[in-house]
């Protein structure tokens, strides 16, 4: 117990309420819901054969089948209506490579989610740190997207192959009595094929959430920063070339720091000099206009 306090202690489960952690938990839900609707299917029909001779009929004939359907081994022993004989008939199609295909993505699906939460939980700084985490973890769900997209079209029409394969009235025509006339050969008893028909939905579901789920592993994996760095809009306006930079407006203001108007020095004493004239104390230059005066 002290361990699972202290693991409880140092988990991030805050993470659960934003849409990474959130959209994770529903893909561990589905994925169970995907497996285990498919993986746990069994189904049986029921036929009658009822001959000319009525002892050797056989009003209630069952036929059970189930995952991963491999219906060219299952089979039932139908009436010849001659003599009391039987004789055993096989179901036709082999459908387990995309019923299996289907389970295992889902059954793989279930165990990420369920690493991909603990992470995140337990190891966000480390899944956030240099991005390494986030972007194999962008790739596995590009990948689990991909591959829920191939296998839930492959089950769809997988499970369109196994309704027409265990339809009773295909299945009669199997049985070489049926063939006859005089015999009466109807279907008792169709098989529930919803829950597969659930399995599927379900696939189509885990194939939005991972698709959906792209987007915010992307905003984890600091490429959009990269993007948005390198991109410039055409509006910003472009630096000035180095032609402004010389003697133009790059060019410091000489007088920028100084204030404006006329500044002796009051810190000299002035005085006269041999000639009368009187010294400010300061060698200033007269300008062009008194000179010319």
């Amino acid at each position: 117990m002290d361990v699972a306090n202290q693991l409880v202690a140092q988990g991030q489960f805050t993470v659960v309420k934003q849409p990474l952690g959130f959209i994770k938990v529903l893909q561990w839900i589905f994925a169970i819901f995907a497996f285990s609707t498919c993986g746990s299917y069994s189904g049986m029909f029921k036929m009658s054969v009822e001959c000319k001779n009525r002892s050797d009929s056989d009003l209630g004939i069952e036929v059970e089948f189930e995952y991963p359907f491999r219906l060219h081994q299952v089979y039932f022993d139908a009436p010849t209506c001659k003599g009391g004989n039987r004789e055993r008939q096989f179901l036709v199609g082999d459908y387990s490579s995309s019923a299996e295909f289907f389970v295992t993505i889902a059954v793989f699906s279930f165990l990420y989610s369920m690493a991909a939460l603990a992470t995140y939980c337990f190891m966000l700084e480390k899944y956030r740190e240099n991005n390494k985490g986030a972007r194999i973890d962008f790739v596995v769900t590009a990948v689990f997207a991909f591959m829920w997209l191939v296998s839930s079209c492959a089950w769809a029409k997988g499970l369109s192959d196994v309704k027409t394969a265990t339809d009773p009235e295909r299945v009669l025509t199997l049985i070489p009595a049926c063939e006859e006339r005089e015999n009466l050969c109807k279907e008792v008893y169709d098989p529930k094929v919803s829950g597969l028909n659930t399995s599927v939905a379900f696939g189509f579901i885990n194939l939005i959430l991972w698709v959906g789920n792209l987007w915010f592993v992307f905003k984890e994996t600091g490429w959009m920063a990269a993007f948005a760095g390198t991109y410039v809009p055409s509006q910003e306006k472009q630096p000035a070339p180095d032609s402004f930079g010389q003697g133009g407006y790059g060019q410091q203001d000489p007088y920028a720091g100084t204030q404006g108007g006329y500044q002796p020095e009051y810190g000299q004493q002035g005085g006269y000099n041999e000639d009368g004239g009187y010294n400010q104390g300061y060698d200033q230059q007269p300008t062009s206009y008194s000179n010319q005066m």
